[in-house]
């Protein structure tokens, strides 16, 4: 539901602020908890600011895996975790394995890019990567809709209004918090 908001206000929050393509994008990618909230929010304010939240959230969630893997050896170590016998299994189980494919399809298409000598056949890379493009923004669009699909609005009157009061504060901090170090960056690096 905040995320649906985000795609309104956002928007509005960054053209009343005079935001940067750059600096809105960041900070919507920083902001906005779901990615495809993030990058739609993104494309909402100009083209220019969708690659900035694409990125902030790839960024975001390649990482996760090891924050998430760090946690859990901290744990291990330090004895909180004396149910788990076979730690090994459990952190591969644990472990995001996605991740492990953001690395490969790098490696593969760094490898692939520099392999491409000619400029005959870069062009044709570069003509399938637009089809993939393509593609990606089709099922983009098609997961987006989905998101709104699964919203009940019976399910979150029953659960009254606390929730949603924590939810709001919650968010609302969390703007403000990266809206804040979205400016200060800006302000001390401007050229980035």
């Amino acid at each position: 539901m905040f995320g649906a908001l985000a795609l309104i206000a956002y928007p509005l929050l960054g053209r009343l602020m005079g935001m940067s393509d750059k600096a809105f994008g960041v900070w919507a990618g920083l902001a906005v908890d779901n990615t495809a909230e993030a990058v739609a929010t993104g494309a909402i304010y100009s083209k220019a600011a969708l690659a900035y939240p694409t990125l902030a959230k790839l960024c975001r969630n390649a990482l996760m895996g090891f924050v998430i893997l760090g946690f859990a050896i901290y744990y291990s170590r330090r004895g909180l975790a004396k149910e788990v016998t076979r730690k090994g299994l459990f952190l591969w189980q644990k472990f995001p394995k996605f991740v492990l494919g953001f690395l490969a399809l790098s490696v593969l298409f760094s490898i692939l890019f520099a392999a491409l000598r000619s400029a005959d056949e870069r062009a044709f890379l570069a003509e399938r990567t637009n089809t993939l493009k393509n593609l990606s923004e089709w099922a983009f669009q098609l997961t987006f809709k989905g998101v709104g699909l699964r919203t009940s609005f019976r399910d979150m009157a029953r659960t009254g209004l606390s929730p949603l009061i924590v939810g709001v504060a919650a968010e609302a901090a969390v703007a403000v918090f990266t809206l804040a170090m979205v400016f200060v960056v800006e302000g001390v690096l401007p050229t980035l």
